[in-house]
């Protein structure tokens, strides 16, 4: 009998420790997956944008705006994530209103953010604020030469 409460005891200050490091091991593979699809998504939209080239709408039949066509390129390479914040500017354009993707020869930028939620509070105390880890990627291309009325 004395030997089967000393297992159980052993087995009650083992379990946390090992719980720790499963749950701490997922948490890293989260990290290490979202940074490497944020790096990714950003990748791809801005090899989309330097085409100038424009989406079609699903829905509407219709051509999408350049910016809008950006977006939705990184959102689609980003799939699984909840990207909070999509920035597109151009030397240019700005980083404002429609002309934001630059015209040809210009410079893009394009910057993606995304928050995770860790699921094991001590290792999510070493990694932002409350267990939410903020990953910012950006890229900057140079557009094609492509024809001026692809710029909108």
């Amino acid at each position: 009998m004395k030997r089967r409460a000393h297992s159980l005891v052993e087995f009650a200050l083992v379990l946390p420790v090992f719980f720790l490091l499963m749950f701490g091991i997922l948490d890293f593979g989260r990290l290490f997956f979202t940074k490497v699809t944020l790096e990714n998504a950003v990748r791809q939209a801005g090899r989309f944008a330097v085409t100038g080239n424009h989406l079609t709408d699903p829905s509407t039949g219709s051509l999408m705006t350049r910016v809008d066509s950006i977006i939705e390129v990184a959102r689609r390479a980003a799939a699984g994530l909840n990207i909070t914040d999509i920035e597109i500017s151009s030397v240019e354009g700005g980083s404002t209103g429609p002309g934001r993707a630059g015209g040809p020869g210009d410079t893009i930028t394009i910057q993606l953010t995304t928050d995770l939620h860790l699921i094991t509070p001590m290792i999510g105390r070493y990694f932002g604020s409350g267990g939410v880890y903020t990953f910012t990627v950006s890229t900057v291309f140079r557009n094609e030469r492509f024809p001026v009325s692809q710029t909108n």
